[in-house]
């Protein structure tokens, strides 16, 4: 018996032993992994430079576990997680599905860090190539007390004065009928000429069964409007930060009746005030949903009304800026 209770206590030591050794070379796999990702840790704001335009996104790179991972807002969808990101030889690679861009292959992004700036290229969806670059998203963080300023009645009841289309190439069916500004989708989506920075904002809007509309703040964070009275609240629901904050209740009435909107956009802090309900309270702005027309966080922004694909109609919209 001896010689069998000793190969069997070899056998399990000798396990032991593999395994640590085992498991510290994963535990330092992770260290160094970490250490070669650390510079290229947070949020930033990206730039996708296609042949005529420009396509804002964003992406934030964190460590889990002591693994890289990576979510993304693309040209438009969700802020969702990537399958695949890694850093190797100071090189930065992340892959965005083909799914989620509509394209035959997978969007593969590849870049370096030069001083404060990302910069590399990507698979365009039509096999060609693509530049990319990326700064650190501000912190937009902020100490004082709010001082709010006048009222701006940037929808003055008659006609588009101080409105444009955010897409020219697109046939402008806006109008202003009985003191009510309307669209007749599909045509583009509108934008203010005035840009703000932090503000109060104001909106009455009524919409029709099946509307799926959005107010744009800083022309880069979406509101929500929707048509979905008396469903269970998600993060695509009326009210949301869209695809990134649901809003605590469903607070839409019936479609056809008018609806208001009361939002506090201060630094990345976003409140909503819905019907009279507040659904959004001091939420943290991460980072640009689908809507943004830019990746520059730092700087004002104009107001967006959603109107390229469902119906809409805004019969007040006041903006009070924050003036110190």
């Amino acid at each position: 018996m001896l010689p069998s209770i000793i190969r069997k206590t070899a056998f399990f030591f000798a396990v032991t032993v593999a395994l640590f050794v085992a498991m510290r070379a994963i535990s330092q796999d992770n260290k160094s992994e970490a250490s070669a990702a650390k510079p290229f840790l947070g949020r930033w704001d990206l730039t996708l430079k296609a042949p005529g335009r420009e396509y804002p996104s964003w992406l934030e790179l964190t460590l889990e576990d002591g693994k890289l991972a990576a979510q993304m807002t693309g040209r438009w969808g969700n802020a969702r997680p990537l399958p695949k990101v890694e850093v190797s030889e100071g090189r930065l690679t992340f892959v965005s599905p083909k799914e989620e861009e509509d394209s035959k292959s997978d969007m593969v992004f590849e870049g370096k860090l030069g001083g404060q700036t990302l910069s590399g290229t990507v698979s365009a969806p039509d096999g060609s190539s693509w530049a990319w670059t990326g700064v650190k998203a501000p912190s937009l963080k902020r100490a004082k007390a709010p001082t709010w300023g006048k009222p701006v009645q940037l929808f003055n009841g008659k006609d588009l004065s101080g409105w444009k289309a955010l897409n020219p190439a697109v046939e402008m069916k806006w109008s202003v009928v009985d003191g009510v500004l309307r669209n007749a989708p599909p045509t583009t989506d509108i934008i203010s000429e005035l840009k703000f920075w932090n503000f109060k904002l104001h909106v009455d809007f009524r919409i029709v069964e099946h509307s799926n509309s959005g107010i744009g703040l800083r022309g880069r964070y979406e509101i929500q409007i929707l048509e979905d009275y008396g469903r269970p609240p998600n993060s695509h629901s009326a009210g949301a930060l869209y695809s990134r904050v649901a809003p605590s209740v469903n607070a839409s009435k019936p479609p056809g009746e008018w609806q208001s909107y009361d939002i506090r956009l201060v630094g990345r802090q976003v409140t909503v005030v819905f019907n009279g309900t507040k659904v959004l309270d001091k939420v943290e702005v991460e980072g640009l949903t689908a809507i943004a027309g830019n990746a520059d966080e730092a700087d004002p922004g104009p107001f967006i009304v959603q109107g390229d694909h469902s119906y809409v109609e805004i019969k007040s919209f006041v903006v009070t800026p924050l003036v110190r």
